[in-house]
């Protein structure tokens, strides 16, 4: 049972987030200078104004923010019987933090550098990934939205969309028949004299994490796609006039105007590349160390929620403390990545 003043706490947070963003909006959109419009209500209609307000508040504070805010609750308490919940022994407590350190809720002579290693090696990995991904996805987007023909577009898109109707756990399975000690690689690399015995893609982490750079070229794809299409042609034709080379364009002139694209899809590959489940699972191998599937058994292998949670919410603040890094290097605002 949960103490009065934590669930006071949990129900009023989300109140106090929500008015911060709100005044956080207010604040951006006066100090951009946006000329005043057609409020929201006049644009849509009272009804369907009613309806789509109603909708984002139950899809953000029922599925989203009381869940966390509950799993932050959770992380601070201790593992007990459900029949002791809410007893004297329901105390707050750092044990499941500390075990997350030290592999132990008493003993802090030794670190748990098993966690700690699968932690920090999801974090570097994943950032390496965004990177490789950004590094593929931005010659083809400005190909698309600055060189290509419409009709040229239109048939990468099909190409590109395509492979993603399949299940990712599917494409998971694929990339490890195709990777595997068997797999056709393997095979055809051997017919071709290139190697005399199978590399172990997936005992050294290369099928996983390829399927984590397959599985997301498209959220780094259209955000980057979609801001440099609406860069002017003609500052580009400006830029080669004046005798810039195409790395002083790229570089100066339209990195620059798609940083809102790139943030949003280096943010968005990032977080959804260190919460990843379904690929470790499948093409990680005996010693393959992520995060996320050590989050899962703290659930229902050891069938600890405080601790897992406790884990959830650390990779969780560091997921937000990469978008805030993000946001400052690119130097661009929130509304701009979600634009």
């Amino acid at each position: 049972m949960t103490h009065p003043f934590t669930a006071a706490l949990i129900f009023a947070t989300p109140l106090v987030v929500i008015l911060a963003f709100i005044a956080m909006a207010l604040l951006d959109r006066r100090r951009r200078g946006f000329v005043q419009g057609p409020g929201f209500f006049q644009r849509n209609g009272t009804p369907i104004a009613i309806f789509l307000i109603g909708a984002a508040v139950f899809w953000a504070l029922i599925l989203i923010v009381f869940p966390q805010l509950y799993m932050v609750d959770y992380s601070f308490h201790p593992k007990l019987p459900q029949i002791k919940r809410g007893g004297p022994e329901d105390i707050y407590t750092l044990e499941n933090y500390r075990y997350f350190l030290f592999g132990s809720t008493r003993n802090t002579d030794h670190w748990n550098t098993t966690h700690l290693n699968a932690f920090w090696i999801t974090i570097f990995v994943s950032t390496i990934i965004t990177i490789v991904n950004f590094a593929i996805c931005y010659p083809l987007a400005y190909f698309m939205a600055q060189v290509a023909k419409p009709q040229t577009v239109l048939k990468l898109m099909v190409l590109l969309v395509i492979p993603y109707w399949i299940n990712e756990i599917l494409r998971a399975f694929a990339f490890r028949i195709l990777l595997g000690t068997g797999g056709l690689i393997n095979n055809v690399a051997i017919a071709a004299g290139l190697i005399s015995e199978p590399v172990d893609f997936i005992g050294h982490d290369v099928a996983l994490y390829a399927g984590l750079t397959y599985a997301y070229l498209l959220i780094m794809m259209f955000p980057l796609y979609n801001a440099i299409e609406s860069l002017d042609r003609n500052q580009i034709e400006a830029a080669r006039d004046l005798g810039a080379p195409w790395w002083h364009i790229h570089l100066f002139v339209v990195m620059p105007f798609a940083k809102p694209g790139i943030a949003s899809g280096a943010t968005l590959v990032f977080m959804l590349c260190a919460g990843a489940l379904a690929a470790p699972l499948v093409l990680g191998g005996p010693k393959t160390l992520w995060f996320t599937p050590i989050v899962y058994d703290r659930f229902f292998q050891a069938f600890n929620w405080p601790q897992g949670s406790a884990y959830a919410m650390i990779l969780l603040l560091t997921c937000m403390a990469f978008v805030s890094l993000t946001m400052r290097l690119f130097k661009v605002s929130l509304s701009e990545i979600t634009r």
